[in-house]
This record gives C-alpha cells, structure tokens and sequence, in this order.
C-alpha cells in the first residue's frame, strides 16, 4: 500500500512560506541557483569587466525583485474588507457574521443581550449592526469560549458599558499567556478591560427580554471553557466552536479541547433541541438539528476509523493514506481543517499522555 506523506498540524510554518513576499523568494532562487554563478564566474573575463557586469547584474536584479515586490503587495497586501451581515433567526434573536465567529444577538425593552464579540477591528462595524436591530445599550456580553476570533472586541464593549460573562477557564486564559500548540503560537494576555467580569463553573441562567438565557459549560469539547447560550422562549441555541457547520472541527488540544469532549457536548446540544430549534455555530451558516446530526454522524464515523486502527497500532502516515474520510473530503474536508488535518487531531488525542 502507497503511503502518504504526514500532513502535521503546523499551521505557522505554512503561513511564514504562505506570506513571504514573493520577491523575496524569486530573488533567493535567483541568487542561488546555477545559471547566476555561470554567469558571474566567466573565467575569460577581465577581472574590471567581471566586476562591472557582477554590479550591473545585482543592480538590474534588485530594480526586478522591487518590481515583483510592488506587484505581490498590491494584490496581496490589500485584506480582505469584511463587512457585518444581520439575519433574523427567532424571536428576539439575531445573527450577525463578519469577520470572526457568529455572534447572537437578543434584544428588547432590558436592552441588548451579545454572544460573542469577533475581532477588534470589527467592533465599529458590529456596534453598527446591533444599533440597525435596537437602540438599547450593549448590556451583556458572553464568550464562548477564549479564541480571540470570539472575544476580540471584549475589551471595546466592555469600555462601552457590557458586562462579560463566560466559564472561569476563559477568564484563566485571557488573563495569562497562551502557547496554541497546534499553530506554534503564543497569545500574549489580553488587556485587563477584556477578561470577564462575571464567570460561572456549570451554568448560569439570566432572564432578559422574556427570554430565560440558560448559559451552560460542556467539558472538554473545543477548549475546557466552552459555553453554549440556549434562549428558551425564541428557540434558538449557540454553540460556540463545538459545531463547525458543515465542516470538520478545529479542536484547541493545547486548551484542553478533546474530540470525545466534542461529540459529548454535540450530544448535550441534540438533547435541548427539537425539530424547530435554530442552530447558530461558532462557524457557517444558521442551522438545525438535522445538520446537527449530520455533523454528529461524520465525526463518530471518522473517530471510530481512527480510533480502531491506533488499537491496531498503525503509524500516522498509514492512517492518513488509509481513506477514513474519503466520502467527507468535498464537504466537510473543504473548511479550515482539511480532512488530513482532522486525522492527525484526532490522532494526535488518542495518543497523547493524558
């Protein structure tokens, strides 16, 4: 049997070659290569002309890599300009989408209910968008869990007046230094104004807008701080990064995320939902317990597959070439976790010292 190559998880050393500039690399290839060193060590030419024609050589190859250099940061450099998008899911709730993960939003005559907060840079643009659906102050603020992709503009609605709430754990890591294994990246604390101002170890009800908001902690899913938000009167149910709708999970091993955790968590979820229940993931599109189920389905498969051949002692590289999520890689291996980086996750939980 072909065995392919390991795809580890090391999403910094991609991203360094990924966002090199590309001069750079031309210029590198250039002065390394053969043709360069045939070209400047011509034995017949006249040491003065030698130096001449290595000077106009460098020069004519810096003015080429400063061209390509201008070309790449004009197409390259330019990020993407992310704009809020507001969709009515029940009742008193809405999504907004933008940058970072989905964010609910519950609003009435107490004011303005938010979960999850995105990135910092998107804050103006979500202060916009909550003041299009109520004129209410931003009174309360959850986290889902601790990835800044959620609690970004922490630090903005905090300063505007919104208490935050989320598990202890959340507050325990944007309050310290974090080392993010899977990315090789340390997250430095976040700024005081950020960490939450009210935590919970279990669960937390809150009744605003008629809406009795039941908060709760699932153990050890995407990070050991997950919360989800049900708001029981509208029927709708926030799950944080425990569903990536559609796609396969990014689980925070580094955070104390599991994939067993997950599937637990996605079974407390399946649990309070009934048919009509509106499903906002920490990621894709508004959904609902068939999909729900759906996403259940293939993960257990895939953990099962994966599970069965570390007992029979398979090496990683056999594991990945073995086919396990071949009827999943066009839809749910086309998200931000590939299907060869969701088996080397879940591998990776199996076989680590616990």
């Amino acid at each position: 049997m072909a065995v392919k190559k390991t795809v580890r998880y090391d999403f910094q050393s991609y991203t360094q070659y990924a966002t090199r500039p590309l001069a750079v690399l031309i210029f590198q290839k250039i002065t390394t290569s053969s043709l360069k060193h045939k070209i400047l060590s011509h034995s017949n030419i006249p040491y003065l002309s030698n130096k001449l024609i290595k000077m106009t050589f460098c020069y004519k190859l810096l003015l080429f890599a400063l061209s390509i250099f201008h070309f790449n940061n004009s197409i390259f450099s330019q990020e993407k300009e992310y704009q809020i998008t507001t969709q009515k899911v029940n009742g008193t709730v809405h999504m907004l989408t933008g940058k970072g993960g989905n964010i609910a939003i519950c609003s009435g005559d107490e004011g303005v209910f938010m979960v999850d907060a995105q990135f910092a840079d998107m804050t103006d643009k979500i202060q916009k968008a909550v003041g299009d659906i109520s004129k209410g102050p931003i009174n309360y603020l959850v986290n889902t869990h601790w990835h800044g992709d959620h609690t970004g503009g922490n630090k903005y609605f905090s300063e505007q007046g919104a208490k935050i709430i989320a598990h202890q754990n959340v507050r325990k890591r944007l309050s310290t230094e974090q080392h993010m294994k899977a990315f090789n990246r340390t997250v430095p604390a976040a700024d005081e104004a950020a960490w939450p101002d009210i935590t919970f170890n279990d669960e937390n009800t809150l009744y605003i807008n008629e809406e009795d908001i039941f908060v709760f902690h699932v153990d050890n899913a995407h990070t050991d701080g997950d919360a989800m938000v049900y708001f029981t009167s509208s029927n709708v149910l926030h799950m944080g990064d425990t569903y990536f709708q559609g796609k396969f999970p990014f689980i925070d091993l580094s955070s104390g995320g599991s994939i067993k955790g997950l599937l637990e968590a996605v079974e407390q979820a399946l649990f309070i939902c009934d048919d009509d229940t509106k499903i906002i993931p920490g990621h894709g599109k508004l959904s609902n317990k068939k999909e729900l189920k759906e996403y259940q389905t293939v993960l257990t498969n895939v953990l099962k597959r994966v599970e069965k051949a570390v007992n029979m002692k398979m090496a990683i590289e056999e594991i990945q070439a073995a086919g396990f999520t071949k009827e999943y890689d066009d839809t749910f291996g086309t998200g931000f976790i590939s299907s060869e980086k969701f088996i080397d996750m879940i591998w990776t939980d199996l076989t680590r010292e616990k």
